[in-house]
């Protein structure tokens, strides 16, 4: 793809949008919009203790050890997991017809009881904290059948858009190109279901702990990227236009980034037929299908998206909020993206590339709850404070990564806090420092966006 294809004549601009969706679709995405909010409020406040417990000024009046992991643990899995599924609920339910519209209605019930449980884990259960990449755990029966539960409701939920999705054609404009897209993530999304199933199924006999999980959800888990990535291209396109842009780039062309990510996640079933889920390379053929899917479709996207977004263009009051998402999400998916060429060791350099990469897509989405809000049957967010929590919540993640990449120099290690860090020079608590109060800055970004969304849904009830 080269770039002339982007830097077409303005009449070869598209609109990217979906159109409005039937009420009964409107219906159950506004109950999965619940379900993420409440996942982003329990993610919120667990994320206090967590900042706290890293920053200098604090970490030795918080209890250390398993404390600050059991919290990690909920606070991931809040964040990104149910989060992210819970905004694919909301786009491919908006995305395809009302057939089997009762099976999305189960799998939304059955993953809030898994999230429930999984919630009130650490309160109830005695389980110990697995730090495994992509989904952590708690080894105890309330978290882990929590966590089953709600995979089942993810599981129902990828059926019944497989069974509602568009008949597949060339898009001939926006919206069905936004609609190819959405649909081509069920693709990673099968994928990652196979995954799990096949790590488990071939599990080598006389694992437990981190060496049992870390395998089980490494090649599902890489499936996942490729679905959030899919999503954040979605809401760029999307935010673009809903901010009265007409973007440089034919429907075609962007189902052809769309393609792109789909296709590389082919490789992760490619890697189980060649290896076992725990050989070398496995890992590593993992690893570079997801750097070439999440890396080489973001170029194009992000670069006709600002050629149509450009600063300092006039735009309408009720725009600026969609801006603010879209500028600060490219932003801090660049600065994550950027960060991953510099890791090297286990260190917290680590968690500042997967930070950045996932608070991109988080300010996308952020973004798009706030445009869909009205087409939800809800009120107007306000322009002032939605503007005002992308802006905010994205300076203080670069605050916390950038402390994070600055920190990882020195070799701090990550999944540790309070005394486990071993800080020992003056930069290193400075930069640790500036991690925790960038943490707290984001925490009062992630805080206003709730508000601000459960006003604009206060405002429509009365």
């Amino acid at each position: 793809m080269s770039l002339a294809a982007l830097a077409q004549p303005a009449s070869a601009t598209t609109d990217f949008s979906l159109p409005e969706a039937d009420a009964r679709l409107a219906g159950v995405a506004r109950g999965w919009l619940w379900l993420g909010l409440l996942a982003l409020i329990g993610s919120g406040v667990l994320s206090i203790v967590l900042v706290l417990s890293r920053a200098p000024q604090f970490q030795n009046l918080l209890p250390a050890g398993d404390f600050f992991r059991v919290t990690l643990v909920v606070h991931v899995d809040l964040s990104v997991l149910v989060w992210f599924v819970s905004l694919g609920g909301i786009l491919w339910t908006l995305s395809g017809g009302t057939r089997a519209l009762g099976l999305n209605r189960a799998a939304l019930a059955v993953a809030g009881l898994g999230t429930l449980l999984m919630t009130l884990s650490p309160f109830v259960g005695r389980g110990g904290p697995v730090m495994a990449n992509y989904i952590p755990v708690l080894e105890d029966p309330v978290f882990l059948w929590g966590l089953v539960i709600f995979g089942a409701g993810s599981v129902l939920l990828v059926a019944r858009s497989l069974l509602a999705a568009p008949r597949w054609s060339a898009p001939e404009n926006g919206g069905e190109a936004l609609q190819a897209g959405l649909t081509l993530g069920l693709v990673p999304a099968i994928v990652a279901i196979v995954a799990f199933a096949w790590s488990w199924l071939t599990m080598p006999g006389g694992l437990d702990g981190k060496a049992y999980y870390e395998i089980l959800f490494w090649g599902g888990g890489h499936a996942l990227q490729f679905i959030w990535t899919l999503f954040m291209l979605v809401a760029w396109l999307w935010l673009a236009s809903a901010c009265g842009a007409r973007v440089p780039m034919s429907p075609r062309v962007a189902v052809l980034c769309f393609a792109l990510a789909t296709v590389c996640a082919l490789a992760i079933p490619v890697a189980y037929l060649l290896w076992p889920a725990h050989a070398v390379e496995h890992r590593n053929l993992l690893t570079f299908a997801m750097g070439l899917g999440g890396g080489l479709p973001i170029l194009p996207v992000a670069l006709a998206v600002l050629l149509a977004v450009r600063p300092g263009q006039p735009i309408a009051d009720d725009a600026r909020p969609l801006r603010a998402a879209l500028y600060s999400s490219i932003a801090l998916f660049c600065f994550g993206g950027l960060i991953g060429f510099t890791i090297a060791g286990s260190n917290v350099k680590i968690p500042a590339h997967y930070h950045g990469c996932i608070v991109g897509v988080t300010l996308a989405l952020m973004g798009l709850v706030y445009h869909l809000l009205p087409r939800l049957g809800y009120g107007m967010p306000s322009r002032k404070w939605a503007t005002f929590s992308s802006y905010c919540y994205a300076v203080g993640q670069a605050m916390h990564i950038g402390g994070l990449m600055w920190s990882g120099g020195y070799g701090v290690q990550r999944k540790v806090a309070g005394a486990e860090q071993a800080l020992r020079s003056t930069s290193e608590i400075v930069a640790m420092g500036i991690m925790g109060m960038g943490g707290l800055v984001a925490i009062i970004g992630g805080l206003v966006f709730v508000v601000v969304v459960l006003m604009a849904i206060r405002r429509a009830r009365h």
